[in-house]
């Protein structure tokens, strides 16, 4: 329980310095679409941020004896790092080929939030 609102508050904390570097330190340093590439990582950073914050608080309401919430945590945070992680670096790096991990991430969030939604219709 602890841990997920203590990932969701760093990864809070993380995507706002994120996103701030990126309208600060990036705006006239990168195309204008790798600019863009790096908002979409931020935003999805933020959200799933979020999100880790609710799984922490779901996880009391089940006491913690939820293994599906869990696992739906370890792979929002596994979205967080393969999808936003991946726009990163392709936009620090100039590397495109970084965007094929993109996808993963993308997978890892749908995935995570489906293990959230059965958790709900069992527990809540």
């Amino acid at each position: 329980m602890k841990l997920f609102i203590m990932l969701g508050s760093i990864n809070m904390a993380l995507a706002v310095a994120i996103g701030a570097f990126g309208a600060h330190g990036l705006a006239g340093k990168v195309t204008e679409k790798m600019l863009q590439n790096w908002n979409t990582g931020a935003h999805y950073h933020i959200i799933h941020a979020l999100a880790l914050l609710a799984i922490g608080l779901l996880m009391s309401k089940t006491n913690g004896s939820s293994s599906l919430l869990n696992i739906g945590g370890w792979l929002i945070v596994a979205g967080i790092l393969f999808f936003s992680g991946s726009l990163y670096a392709m936009v620090l790096t100039g590397v495109k080929t970084w965007g094929a991990i993109t996808p993963i991430g993308g997978v890892a969030f749908i995935a995570g939030w489906i293990l959230v939604a059965v958790t709900a219709a069992k527990h809540l």
